[in-house]
């Protein structure tokens, strides 16, 4: 018999699946966040978000074709106001300046994630030297609203599939919010293991947040890996938010005889009938398969390793070997962003087979072109982002953005929109 921490009840999905018609309903009548339209709502555009993370800007380019840079926003308009509030705040300075030291690489992180509210009026910011979100209006650059996470430090986030909703984690505080997209409000939050990371909503109703313990410590050899914390992936109803499962694969992992690895689970990409989970873990240059049903470790990949690379893990950027993990829509290709390795590479999912390793500088993110042709990375150490063919393997296209571009997601903007009027 399943034990409860690895399984869910066909009551529970059921419940789950009517809470979440009933949300949408209320969400599309009373919050002024509208139900989106899909990508042929009027006056609207595909396009792309590219979060700076250094220099607190984020561009927007086309999703597609040549990748042009259609304009740049200026996520934190308020810089200022936030600076003062902070050295007013000696706790606060603290950890902002843990924040530069530590994951920041010397730098501060004024954007992590960003996402198009339905409408496609504004850009919504997780900035993590800020420990806020922002809602930010495409059209004037103004802040729209601002929600402060819990603790000191906000992460990568996730939109709803009816994209009315966004999560956010708090990595300092153990903790994801889940925020009205159009108004900022909390409408619930959940527990999770430490430092939560990536989040992803599945179309079975569920949210899965995987955390990935102590990443910006010195105590990188193997035989240290039980001082990074308690890394899981928690898996919580999206209506209610309430654990239904809990993975932890440290278990899965030595079961699979790889108790080498580390269990810190990175970047993820579920198939499209969300059946299998691959993933990326810490110092580990390649991925691993996940069948969710079985419960197990099915299959792993390594990917070369570059001569050039340093073997000094404790100079590895924030205990990453590879980070950035994409599947082509089809399910058929899987596109890994070697970000120590200094490549990106596509693979075959149903051979492990690797393509062509296309030349990046530290690519620490993919994603998927607006029309599921390509892979997009984002080369954080030469401030570009690079479109690969998923057919080919082979670069198609490269785009200059700004200072170490980070996260790449797919939005929808004004159709005559080119920056904001403020700029």
């Amino acid at each position: 018999m399943p034990s409860p921490r690895t399984s869910t009840t066909r009551p529970r999905r059921l419940a789950a699946a009517l809470a979440v018609a009933v949300a949408l309903v209320a969400t599309a009548g009373g919050t002024g966040s509208a139900a989106p339209e899909g990508p042929a709502t009027a006056g609207l555009r595909e396009a792309m978000f590219v979060g700076n993370n250094w220099d607190g800007t984020a561009d927007v380019i086309a999703s597609q074709g040549d990748f042009h840079r259609i304009g740049r926003v200026n996520v934190v308009p308020d810089k200022e106001e936030r600076l003062r509030e902070i050295h007013l705040n000696p706790i606060k300075l603290a950890f902002f300046l843990g924040v530069r030291s530590g994951p920041g690489e010397g730098h501060d992180q004024f954007v992590d994630d960003m996402y198009a509210t339905p409408d496609g009026s504004s850009m919504v910011v997780s900035r993590p030297s800020f420990a806020d979100v922002v809602s930010l209006d495409l059209r004037t650059g103004r802040v729209n609203w601002r929600f402060p996470v819990a603790g000191y430090r906000a992460d990568h986030m996730a939109v709803s599939p009816d994209g009315t909703r966004v999560a956010v984690s708090a990595s300092t505080a153990n903790t994801v919010h889940v925020l009205d997209i159009g108004t900022g409000r909390e409408i619930g939050s959940f527990t999770t293991g430490d430092k939560p990371h990536e989040n992803v909503f599945t179309s079975d109703g569920l949210l899965w947040n995987m955390s990935i313990g102590e990443v910006t410590t010195a105590l990188d050899a193997p035989w240290l890996d039980w001082t990074k914390g308690d890394r899981r992936i928690t898996v919580v109803d999206a209506a209610t938010f309430e654990t239904v499962r809990v993975i932890d694969m440290r278990e899965r992992l030595d079961a699979f005889g790889r108790s080498d690895l580390s269990d810190a689970v990175r970047p993820v990409a579920f198939t499209p009938d969300e059946k299998k989970l691959y993933f990326q873990v810490s110092f580990y240059n390649g991925f691993l398969e996940y069948d969710i049903a079985a419960d197990r470790i099915t299959r792993a990949k390594v990917l070369p390793g570059n001569p050039k690379t340093d073997p000094d893990r404790t100079t590895w950027v924030n205990d990453s070997r590879h980070h950035g993990l994409s599947m082509s829509p089809d399910g058929t290709k899987l596109c890994v962003a070697g970000t120590m390795d200094d490549y990106a590479a596509v693979v075959d999912r149903a051979t492990l087979q690797e393509g062509p390793l296309v030349e990046a500088s530290k690519p620490y993110w993919a994603t998927v072109s607006g029309d599921g042709r390509s892979c997009v990375v984002s080369e954080s150490g030469a401030d570009r982002v690079t479109a690969i063919d998923f057919a080919t393997g082979r670069r198609v296209a490269s785009v200059a953005v700004g200072d170490h571009p980070q996260r790449v997601r797919l939005a929808h903007i004004p159709a005559d929109w080119a920056g904001p009027t403020g700029s």
